[in-house]
């Protein structure tokens, strides 16, 4: 069975749903991941396609002029303000009106209680719409590492729960390939996968610059991706996450996300894995 692969919309985030469903077809991707839930940061385009918006018909074309398919939405995070897990809704109604059966969701706020309850709720209400909540952890954030994301699936019991596992944070955060090994395959669907330098930051500002503007192409850095991927199951999603500022402002956003699905191609094939 040939791997399938879908691009994550922080890859060149400026792109409208349309442009990156339209753009990355071109470029022989499988299915798109994108984010229809803004996080309010600076400067952040805001590609809501809730609430019958012209954006959400212009999406809901593009799927049917290409043939591709939407892998997820993000990002439902639960921070100290995620008091309304509601205010989620129309973003998995319109994401389920389009076919899509997966959501992503972070955790940044200490409390646990608060968080574990929370995430329950998300799950709850995702599963009126048959969509999946998958946990990501984030090396800065919370939830930071597998242990941690394991943790809290245990604690809600929930059986829509996934794991969204990324590469660069699973580097990051220390995991090892035991932890991995030990892991229900089952919980992983899909996978974030990027490379880094072999050095980990010890500062939070430049943890975060690596993850939204400076990741690698599959092979150029120091993260044994492929003994990752060689540990889940084949039908897992491989979602390339690959924000790179200064090479999109070099080559253009179409090259940029045509060199990720290459290099991640050529990578995978030379281990073995297609």
């Amino acid at each position: 069975m040939a791997r399938k692969y879908s691009i994550a919309h922080l890859t060149w985030l400026p792109w409208t749903p349309a442009e990156m469903i339209y753009n990355t077809h071109l470029l022989g991707y499988d299915y798109v991941s994108l984010r229809t839930i803004s996080q309010g940061l600076p400067g952040e385009v805001n590609h809501d396609i809730s609430n019958g918006s012209e954006l959400f018909k212009l999406t809901e074309q593009a799927l049917k002029d290409t043939g591709m398919r939407i892998n997820d939405i993000e990002l439902a995070k639960i921070d100290e303000n995620t008091t309304e897990i509601k205010k989620y809704e129309p973003h998995l109604e319109a994401a389920a009106k389009l076919g899509v059966k997966n959501v992503i969701t972070n955790i940044w706020t200490p409390d646990k209680a608060f968080y574990t309850e929370k995430f329950g709720e998300l799950c709850d209400l995702a599963a009126k719409y048959g969509i999946s909540v998958n946990l990501e952890f984030v090396t800065w954030a919370e939830v930071k590492d597998l242990k941690s994301a394991r943790e809290l699936l245990a604690a809600v019991k929930r059986e829509n729960a996934l794991i969204l596992l990324d590469t660069l944070h699973f580097y990051r955060s220390h995991v090892t390939p035991a932890e991995l090994k030990d892991t229900p395959k089952e919980l992983f669907k899909t996978i974030h996968i990027c490379d880094a330098g072999g050095e980990i930051p010890t500062d939070k500002e430049s943890l975060v610059h690596t993850g939204r503007a400076e990741r690698l192409y599959v092979g150029e850095g120091a993260i044994d991706i492929a003994g990752i991927v060689k540990n889940l199951n084949d039908d897992v999603v491989l979602c390339v996450e690959m924000p790179h500022v200064k090479r999109v402002s070099r080559i253009g956003a179409v090259e940029h996300a045509r060199r990720t699905l290459e290099t991640a191609k050529e990578y995978f094939k030379a281990h073995g894995i297609e």
